[in-house]
């Protein structure tokens, strides 16, 4: 059997070894160190935002966020539905209630329609949620604009979950610096790895300092070890942070070869009827880290899961889209909001939605191979 291709795998860069190295040979090898300090001031250079928390990964990033905005039991939270658990699930770890808001069909992204929607029938039963998590999908950010201004409006605080969308782009401002909190992860799959970890950021020094305080075991001030409130384990590594200032100095070729094997996948298949591309908004850069797209079964005869299939006989790793927050049985009880009541964007994204193979270092002939396997597909039928 051909080697197998995964959907999007780790690609390391050459100065990654290098920092680790260091870190070895300054015996700094325990959570903490020059790195870690190091990789958080790079990262808020590079996105444009003044601080930084790096943790052990981006779902610790969204529990923090909650801890320091204080969310508590029976809080409501505003929640993207399309999007990947670790999105809502620490809602539930501080027993709050979360809130699920449908997807934009032109961005794949939160829909500002559904989210206004949301906090007029909420405020009916006056309960308004304590804050708003918004994921940013496979490497485009929401349209934050509208989104920030509904919020704004009800003095409701956004968290930006832009694990997926590092380098990403929204109006001339990098994605992650436009909410009152951004989480990034830094897991195996994402466009830069530390192997796993993550990155709380925000312009507000107050919440990342505690952020770090709880993140550190909410250790007080003291001689001794002395504890006034529940803190974590959610540090990153000074050798895992070394890893990240590797791959932060390669983000833009990893973007620019992202975007490439996108562009290969749309010339050869955008043209087919019922296969419809992620499209790309027009108010900002897309990373594309995942080539998505939708099969219209009725148009082509099959279906995603026809074509995830096809590929995985020939060991090819293809997955269909996030599976919606509001259909899953952890969270059928949750309410969930469309913008036109019974027409709900995120169950047909994720009936007929497919990610297809994007690692950056995927080959132009390994391409054509899975290209070729989709049209002989298609052509079966």
């Amino acid at each position: 059997m051909t080697k197998k291709i995964y959907l999007s795998p780790p690609h390391m860069g050459n100065k990654e070894f290098e920092f680790v190295r260091d870190a070895f040979e300054s015996n700094w090898i325990a959570p903490l160190g020059p790195h870690v300090d190091a990789f958080e001031q790079e990262f808020t250079e590079y996105i444009g935002i003044k601080h930084a928390c790096a943790l052990s990964s981006g779902t610790a990033a969204v529990h923090l966020s909650l801890r320091i905005i204080n969310v508590t039991q029976g809080d409501y939270v505003f929640c993207s539905s399309l999007t990947f658990a670790a999105s809502a699930n620490p809602v539930l770890y501080e027993k709050a209630i979360p809130v699920f808001i449908d997807s934009n069909e032109k961005t794949w992204n939160m829909c500002p329609i559904a989210l206004e929607r949301a906090f007029v029938e909420t405020k009916k039963v006056g309960k308004f949620p304590n804050v708003a998590i918004v994921t940013n999908l496979y490497g485009q950010s929401a349209d934050y604009e509208p989104i920030l201004d509904i919020c704004n409006q009800y003095n409701v605080p956004v968290i930006e979950d832009a694990a997926e969308n590092l380098g990403a782009t929204y109006k001339g401002k990098y994605s992650g610096a436009l909410g009152k909190l951004g989480v990034f992860s830094f897991n195996g799959n994402k466009i830069i790895t530390t192997s796993s970890g993550g990155m709380l950021v925000s312009n507000d020094k107050e919440l990342i300092d505690k952020a770090r305080f709880l993140a550190t075991q909410a250790r007080d001030s003291a001689l001794h070890y002395e504890h006034s409130e529940i803190g974590y384990n959610y540090r990153i590594s000074n050798i895992l942070a070394a890893i990240g200032r590797g791959q932060l100095r390669v983000l833009e070729d990893r973007i620019k070869a992202k975007r490439k094997v996108f562009e290969r996948y749309y010339k050869a298949l955008s043209q087919i009827e019922g296969i419809n591309f992620m499209p790309e908004a027009d108010y900002g850069r897309s990373t594309r880290w995942l080539t998505t797209l939708t099969v219209d079964s009725e148009k082509t005869g099959i279906n995603r899961t026809d074509i995830i299939n096809a590929l995985e006989k020939e060991n090819i790793e293809a997955r269909p889209v996030w599976k919606p927050m509001h259909l899953q049985p952890l969270y059928k009880d949750s309410a969930y909001y469309t913008a036109i009541e019974g027409i709900s964007i995120s169950d047909r994204l994720f009936k007929d939605g497919l990610c297809l193979p994007s690692g950056s270092e995927l080959t132009e002939q390994n391409q054509d191979r899975i290209i070729s396997i989709i049209v002989d597909c298609l052509k079966m039928f």
